[in-house]
C-alpha cells in the first residue's frame, strides 16, 4: 500500500468500537435506561477520538518528519497545510 503506514492495532480498535455501536444498537432495540445508552455512547466517542490521536502521532512521526527532512520546501509547506486544516476540522 505504497509508503503508507498499514493502522493494523487502529484497525483492531475500531473492529473493537463497531462491537461496542452493535451493543448500543441492542440497548435501544431492548429499551434500555436512557443513561445507561448515553455512557456506552461516550465510552465509544472516547475510544474513536484515541484511534484519531495514534493515527495524527503516526502521521506526524511518518509523513509529515519525512516532508520536512526531505528539504522539499513545497512538500513540507503542504503538510503543514494539511496539518492546520486537520487542527481547524478537529475545533469544530
Amino acid at each position: 500500500m505504497g509508503n503508507f503506514p498499514s493502522h493494523q492495532d487502529e484497525l483492531l480498535r475500531l473492529k473493537r468500537i463497531e462491537g461496542q455501536v452493535r451493543g448500543v444498537q441492542n440497548m435501544i432495540e431492548e429499551g434500555r435506561y436512557c443513561v445507561d445508552i448515553l455512557r456506552v455512547m461516550s465510552s465509544i466517542t472516547g475510544a474513536i477520538e484515541k484511534v484519531q490521536d495514534q493515527i495524527l502521532k503516526r502521521h506526524l512521526n511518518g509523513c509529515v518528519s519525512h516532508a520536512v527532512k526531505s528539504g522539499s520546501e513545497k512538500e513540507r509547506d503542504r503538510k503543514f497545510d494539511e496539518i492546520m486544516e486537520l487542527i481547524s476540522q478537529f475545533r469544530k
